[in-house]
């Protein structure tokens, strides 16, 4: 048994653990002993030295050891019993609301006890309500601990009590058979990055020693803690690299074209393409000769063109005779991709269709028939696009929008819709949410980058103010002056609720109490319990210039193009994320006219709440932005909850350990290159059948 790898030593042979006991640990994810190595301490309590009882203060957590002078069981409102005990220097009472007969008599006068819990005031004095104890011995030495005591993640059924010593059997084992938990990462690289080894990691984050900093611990910054984040870490960029490395194995269409198509249509147009538009274009050109499937990720702030270089991929695509499939996250941005691209690509003589899951029964059955021949050069849609039934003639290129509204499994289930005759379409990811480089290497590592850096010459900016509600009645006269001036404003309504019916409620709310305040502008609602084809009659009358006031939820921020609208208020800002405040911020300063976003709040702020408005209101850089918010909210906000779930990180913070990403890189590199045999079982290590998210 003990020779054997530790993750192949199922729990139940360990001492104390049934199939019960087993059944309970596998809850908390503890199948193996491995696993119980892996599961790390949240905290730790210092129980190295006794206290004595004179010294103790209100909100102490310490050891104390004393002598039982009265046990008694009062009955009040309801039934506990009371120890009193003496050590010479005071008096403490342990109070029990949970206990039986056996320990009413084991608590007898006499008894000499050690215990352990948080000291609070008590009506006749300090006390401890259930303390962990145990009864000692009058002429025996008790030693105290000598490490740290862990505190672990825990679940019904399974206490502190089950955890510490199972871990300690599973530390027993690793320490009497080091080889069973294998040393994946070179010992040059360990000691160039001066981390300990991962044995020697684990049994100082279990049981620290007492003079190690508590303070670096419960940061989490710990040498032995940052040795784990770093393998956790790595595992997950190498996973996603082995992602890249099956999915490239496999071939893809060699789609030459000459670019006629592309200049057809930039010839129609009344502005020319920035650099950086250029240079992304050239690079996504370069990929699809390639008879390799593409997969790169094009990041762009907010108006800096990324839909005109999609255009341009897909017609790259349509001249070298293959489909292409476009998927939006929302019924409402696919209805203006389609907009656009209908306007762009029908003096080409090129048919665009849409698929989405409001569909009639016959409109669909046409659409998919017209797919399926390949009379549909370039289909846009939602995930409908991926449901059975739908079969591309010959799908070259998938392009998806907004990547971090969906899961890897989604992506490449479109993908597998164009296998045909052994290739695979090539894919283009768009995404208007800047993602720091370091957060990519974790995140995307499967995925080739392109940012567009520049946005379109002539916009103005967007000039941005945090407002406290105290002012709205300003801002409403703001808004009027606007108006009347021939812009067009929107007013968003956000909720803290995650109840729709109630943000919607409350845009309702605010749209009539707009209304009876401006009689003169023509104001409208749109919110997401409205039908869609509602909700985009709405829209469309707002782009045409028929409302001047458009009052909504955040169902705007992913929506239409409309230049003409140059202010934006967003009411109880302080309740959204940087990422999507900076994404309905973005909704204006599309025209040549100077722009304003107004950030209402109400007082009082939290730390964070402030911190955010004013990252917002002090740049425009979307990509400063996603670094603020990754310090501020994690990468849960950075990359949508969809996508950061993926990661399910157990030991490491994206945040806090950004500053190992870029080590993470080159040890990628030099395992991959090296030492290739190490790779699968580092990364089973730390993924199990996670691992296999990437096979669909």
């Amino acid at each position: 048994m003990a020779h054997a790898a530790l993750d192949h030593i199922p729990v139940t042979r360990l001492k104390g653990v049934g199939p019960r006991a087993a059944s309970r640990l596998a809850r908390l994810g503890l199948r193996t002993v491995q696993d119980l190595l892996f599961h790390l301490p949240l905290r730790y309590q210092d129980r190295t030295r006794i206290t004595p009882i004179g010294a103790l203060r209100p909100g102490d957590q310490a050891v104390i050891e004393g002598v039982i002078e009265l046990t008694q069981i009062q009955y009040a409102k309801r039934r506990m019993l009371l120890s009193r005990v003496s050590d010479g220097s005071g008096l403490l009472t342990l109070r029990f609301f949970h206990f039986n007969a056996a320990q009413h008599a084991a608590l007898a006068r006499g008894a000499r006890m050690r215990c352990f819990g948080e000291v609070r005031a008590g009506k006749s004095g300090l006390e401890m309500i259930h303390p962990e104890y145990r009864l000692i011995n009058h002429d025996a030495i008790s030693p105290v601990e000598e490490r740290l005591t862990p505190i672990y993640p825990a679940t019904e059924g399974v206490h502190q009590q089950t955890l510490r010593p199972l871990t300690q059997q599973a530390l027993r084992l690793l320490q009497n058979y080091p080889e069973s938990l294998h040393e994946w990462l070179p010992e040059t690289l360990l000691h160039e990055l001066q981390l300990p080894k991962l044995a020697d990691a684990l049994l100082c984050v279990h049981y620290p020693p007492p003079d190690v900093s508590t303070i670096l611990l419960e940061k989490g910054e710990h040498p032995a803690q940052r040795r784990l984040a770093f393998e956790e870490l790595l595992a997950h960029h190498l996973s996603l690299r082995e992602l890249r490395g099956r999915v490239q194995r496999h071939p893809a269409p060699v789609l030459d074209a000459s670019g006629k198509l592309m200049a057809a249509l930039l010839s129609h147009l009344p502005f020319h393409l920035t650099p950086a538009q250029q240079r992304v274009i050239g690079e996504i050109r370069h990929d699809l000769a390639r008879a390799v499937p593409m997969l790169r990720l094009v990041q762009g702030d907010v108006g800096c063109g990324k839909t005109l270089v999609a255009a341009c991929a897909a017609l790259h695509a349509i001249e070298a005779g293959w489909q292409v499939a476009l998927m939006a996250p929302t019924e409402l941005l696919a209805e203006q991709h389609l907009q656009n691209f209908t306007r762009w690509l029908a003096p080409l003589d090129i048919k665009v269709a849409t698929l989405t899951g409001r569909l009639k029964k016959g409109a669909r059955a046409d659409i998919t028939a017209r797919i399926q021949s390949g009379e549909a050069a370039l289909v846009i849609g939602t995930h409908a696009l991926f449901q059975e039934g739908v079969l591309f003639h010959k799908l070259g290129l998938v392009i998806i929008d907004e990547q971090h509204r969906f899961g890897v499994h989604q992506r490449l289930a479109l993908r597998s819709k164009g296998f045909n005759n052994g290739r695979y379409p090539h894919q283009l990811i768009m995404t208007a949410t800047p993602i720091p480089r370091t957060l990519a290497m974790v995140a995307y590592a499967d995925l080739d980058s392109s940012v567009i850096d520049q946005l379109p010459p002539g916009r103005m900016g967007i000039e941005t103010s945090v407002i406290s509600d105290t002012r709205r009645a300003q801002v409403v006269e703001r808004v009027h002056q606007a108006c009347r001036a021939g812009r067009q404003a929107y007013w968003v309504c956000t909720l803290i609720e995650e109840s729709e019916m109630l943000q919607c409620q409350a845009a309702q709310d605010t749209a009539a109490q707009l209304a009876a305040a401006l009689p003169d502008l023509r104001i409208a609602l749109v919110h997401g319990r409205m039908k869609a084809r509602e909700k985009d009659e709405i829209m469309r009358r707002f782009k045409q210039g028929e409302i001047d006031l458009l009052v909504a939820t955040t169902v705007i921020e992913v929506g239409v193009d409309v230049p003409n609208a140059s202010l934006m208020i967003i009411e109880n800002a302080e309740r959204l994320g940087l990422a999507q405040l900076h994404q309905l911020r973005g909704r204006v300063g599309r025209g040549t006219a100077q722009s304003h976003c107004a950030l209402i709040y109400h007082a009082p702020l939290s730390r964070y709440a402030t911190a955010r408005l004013a990252a917002l209101r002090d740049t425009r850089d979307g990509f400063e932005i996603a670094r603020k918010d990754l310090e501020l909210r994690g990468p849960g906000e950075v990359l949508g909850t969809r996508q950061a779930g993926m990661l399910q990180l157990h030991i490491a913070d994206l945040a806090r350990d950004q500053h190992l990403l870029p080590q993470i890189e080159h040890t990628a590199e030099l395992l991959l290159n090296s030492y290739p045999a190490h790779v699968p079982p580092l990364i089973r290590r730390w993924l199990g059948e996670g691992a296999q998210y990437g096979e669909v």
